[in-house]
């Protein structure tokens, strides 16, 4: 394809950055028109990320663009912060139910259209989760919106194009209010958003008649507030929904009793119902209930169409797994501190029949974690067609496919990136059930396999403004953000201990380079930047100031290198090694042990990574500064660590992957880390921080054998044991479900689903060249083995489709490479052979050598 196409924009706002796949050539002209105007053409040089050529865009303009002959792409600017005049209008709570069960509000508004009204758009927002209504019909398909942000800082609207719902004469615009992230429930020990203390929300509606007038409904005292038929509702415990519910007299809201931040517009996609899943099978259990299994876990929620007659109470229990009877057990999501009983686990809906036909029970201000559920009504029957699963999770553009000969393999992959889509409801979360949390460490593992199976650049970028909003004024970055107990302001003793860890914090320099290498989006740079550097020099400052108990024993003065170890402050280090207990069986002694090794080497790579992206931004004495740095804390590095000392596998993984050994010890490395594996059994011995990078070690070092006897691994340590015991997600612990069919932990964390990169960059052998930015130049390079077989696979790049298949057959390696235009490869052949390819179809046979 020659033309350029996929022509697309960062966010709708005044000055909205342009992108597209390029098609031929190396300057473009770009052409607009702005509510019908046409903008004199522009001639740019690049082709991701153009800043807006033109002057600022203003609220409601309707924008058509083109690159040369390209297709028209039409977007609309929302309402800008500065032009919003509607103000914020509160429910008049009169009960204080208990935390996690209140009602979801109506808030009405009427207004009178005198005329054919031509557009008509609604934008809205809340402190809170919110539907829209006109006339009764919703306003768009976005779920749980506004989404989860750090309120204090940031706050996202929606716009609607309302403009079928309304008819002349008398109309209706409705808010249906919950809780949500703001003051739902959130975490392990469901604690209360920290952010207000009272919902609201904030609503225009822009009209435009066919003879040329305006009209704006606003939000305001007009407005009344009343209990809805969602008499409780929370994201984390669940909805209950009363049809049979008689709501009391509208009461006038309250107005600006809220304090707010500035509106502005996400550059994430929306959550949306993705698809929907019918129950594999639907059983009644010797207790009555109905057992459902949808056969795969997910984020989302049951749609149940046979409500039951008049009265009655469906009760709908969701789960990740069932007991030895065949019963829905979530026992192994409670939680529990040192000597406390636990904190049982629930999500649960309920819905009370009003026996009306047509009403349908669907509870979208709630979110849940399951693959199972148990519904109990007593003895009124069940239409096993009226139940189904919706999935639901941010609508991300699905950039990569992969496929091999290997069927486990497959499936593998597949509940890899089910495990994503799981945690990928607005953040990017440890699971869909125990925590819910967006976990810095968590993302900072899975983010490069996150970004090759799927467009995530909004979808972090959201994400990273929360982090940003969430540090802390001495430049710590917080484990989890949104952080809904705001460390930032409220005192929080035993959270400030494990705040600041490695490999946690330094989410804030790898994810926005990992975004910035794959999109060539230098704007990611731009806006962490500052967080970066306040984060790196507080983990200098504590290499330098804080020293680890064990070294102030070995000398009472520091030694010379070691004002560039980070040992001295809490890491949560190699966490859930196997065989590992953690801080389970001895809290202090965990808590105390010396992680300086893991400190140190994060700190490199951190402070490493900044001096790279000072240079990108042009800040010479910076990347100069940082990169002298990174060589210190290396060169402390090798002085503490490359030599005696007890070693585990992820000591060398990391050491490999971060280039931290002497290139003339790197083999002799590589070498240990396979003896330990093949000690060990042949099974991995890596934990949450370093497995990711495992498979693919093993292999640039020589070892593809090890790697793939390790992919292959069906015992315990392993992935493919996951999938004997029925895993249809990645799990948290190597042994989420025991032989005996007992689950512990959680059964759907991403992390360890990382594994998967190296199916695309080593298996398939599809990578990105060093230095280049957005796959302008990439490298297909498969290491193939004979019990895979084959592979395909695709990329859809910045650059356009990328497509690289190989088979082994009859002692031949047959490769096959689709090159887009706008970037160039290079296939190297598992002997070093190594052939440039150019745009366009290349197809290369090679002897295998035995």
């Amino acid at each position: 394809m020659t033309t350029p196409y996929d022509l697309r924009i960062d966010v709708p706002s005044a000055r909205p950055q342009l992108s597209w796949k390029p098609g031929r050539g190396s300057t473009w002209h770009v052409h607009a028109r702005v509510d019908g105007v046409a903008m004199p053409a522009a001639t740019v040089s690049q082709h991701l990320f153009v800043a807006w050529p033109w002057r600022d865009l203003t609220s409601g303009q309707t924008v058509q663009w083109q690159v040369g002959d390209s297709p028209w792409h039409t977007f609309e600017v929302g309402l800008l912060d500065q032009d919003w005049t509607a103000s914020w209008i509160s429910p008049a709570e009169t009960t204080t139910p208990p935390l996690g069960q209140r009602p979801a509000y109506t808030l009405h508004g009427r207004f009178e259209v005198t005329g054919e009204v031509a557009r008509a758009r609604l934008y809205a927002t809340a402190l809170g989760v919110y539907e829209a209504f006109v006339n009764g019909d919703r306003a768009g398909d976005a779920e749980l919106t506004p989404g989860a942000t750090s309120y204090a800082d940031t706050l996202y609207a929606q716009a609607y194009d309302v403009t079928a719902a309304l008819h002349p004469g008398d109309n209706t615009v409705e808010v249906l209010l919950s809780d949500g992230w703001y003051r739902g429930m959130n975490g392990t020990w469901r604690k209360p958003g920290a952010w207000g203390e009272r919902t609201a929300a904030r609503v225009e509606l822009h009209l435009r008649y066919t003879d040329g007038r305006t009209q704006v409904v606003r939000s305001g005292g007009d407005w009344t507030s009343q209990p809805s038929a969602v008499t409780a509702a929370d994201l984390m415990n669940g909805q209950t929904t009363d049809f049979t519910y008689a709501a009391p007299t509208p009461a006038p809201v309250l107005v600006d009793a809220v304090t707010a931040p500035p509106v502005d517009v996400s550059p994430a996609p929306p959550v949306r119902r993705i698809e929907q899943v019918r129950p594999r099978s639907l059983q009644r259990h010797a207790n009555g209930s109905w057992i459902a299994d949808f056969g795969q876990n997910a984020a989302g929620w049951i749609r149940l169409s046979d409500l039951g007659p008049a009265g009655t109470r469906t009760v709908i229990d969701h789960g990740e797994h069932l007991d030895a009877t065949g019963d829905l057990t979530t026992s192994h999501l409670d939680s529990a501190k040192p000597g406390q009983p636990p904190s049982p686990f629930v999500q649960r809906d309920q819905v009370v029949s009003a026996g009306t036909p047509g009403d349908v029970f669907e509870p979208r201000h709630t979110v849940h974690g399951f693959r199972y559920a148990r519904i109990s009504r007593g003895d009124v029957p069940l239409d096993p067609h009226a139940l189904v699963m919706q999935v639901v999770h941010t609508d991300l553009p699905r950039t990569a496919t992969f496929t091999c000969g290997d069927d486990d393999i497959n499936r593998l992959h597949e509940i890899a990136d089910w495990s994503f889509r799981s945690n990928a409801v607005d953040v990017p979360t440890d699971c869909p059930t125990r925590e819910r949390l967006g976990w810095t460490g968590d993302y900072q593992v899975f983010a490069p396999t996150a970004a090759r199976l799927y467009d995530v650049d909004g979808f972090s970028r959201k994400w990273l403004r929360s982090v940003r909003d969430d540090q802390l004024d001495d430049g710590r970055i917080v484990n989890t953000s949104p952080d809904h107990a705001r460390l930032k302001v409220i005192d929080n003793l035993e959270a400030g201990h494990i705040t600041g860890s490695a490999g946690w914090g330094d989410a804030i320099v790898t994810v926005p380079w990992v975004l910035y290498e794959t999109y060539g989006d230098r704007q990611v740079l731009a806006e962490n930047v500052d967080a970066m550097v306040r984060w790196v020099e507080w983990a200098l400052g504590k290499a330098r100031d804080a020293r680890h108990p064990s070294r102030v024993e070995r000398s009472a003065e520091p030694l010379p290198h070691e004002q560039y170890l980070w040992d001295g402050s809490f890491h949560w280090g190699e966490w859930l090694e196997p065989g590992d207990p953690g801080p389970a069986a001895n809290p202090m002694a965990w808590f105390m042990a010396d992680k300086g090794e893991v400190g140190t080497a994060y700190l490199y790579r951190s402070v490493r990574t900044l001096a790279e992206v000072a240079a990108v931004l042009g800040r010479d004495e910076e990347a100069a500064r940082y990169a002298g740095i990174a060589e210190q804390v290396r060169a402390a590095w090798h002085t503490e660590f490359l030599d005696g000392g007890e070693r585990r596998q992820a000591f060398y993984v990391r050491a490999l992957a971060f280039d931290l050994v002497p290139q003339e010890l790197q083999a002799t490395f590589a070498g240990e880390l396979v003896a330990l594996i093949r000690a060990a059994g042949t099974h991995l011995g890596t934990g949450f921080l370093s497995t990711a990078d495992l498979l693919p070690v093993l292999a640039d070092t020589g070892h593809a054998d090890v790697a793939y006897d390790l992919l292959l691994q069906r015992t315990s340590p392993s992935w493919l044991g996951m999938l004997d015991r029925g895993a249809t997600t990645i799990w948290e612990d190597w042994d989420g479900v025991s032989a005996d069919g007992t689950a512990t932990a959680s059964l759907n964390h991403y992390s360890k689903g990382a594994v998967i990169r190296f199916l695309h960059t080593h298996t398939l052998g599809l990578r990105q060249a060093p230095g280049s930015i957005a796959w302008e130049r990439f490298v297909v390079a498969p290491v193939p083995d004979e019990r895979i077989g084959w592979a395909r696979g695709t990329f859809d790049s910045p650059q356009g489709l990328i497509t690289v298949s190989w088979r082994l057959a009859d002692g031949e390696l047959l490769v096959e490479v689709e090159v887009p235009e706008g970037a160039t490869a290079e296939i190297v052949f598992p002997d070093g052979e190594r052939l440039d390819a150019r745009p366009g179809r290349h197809v290369e046979y090679r002897p295998v050598k035995p």
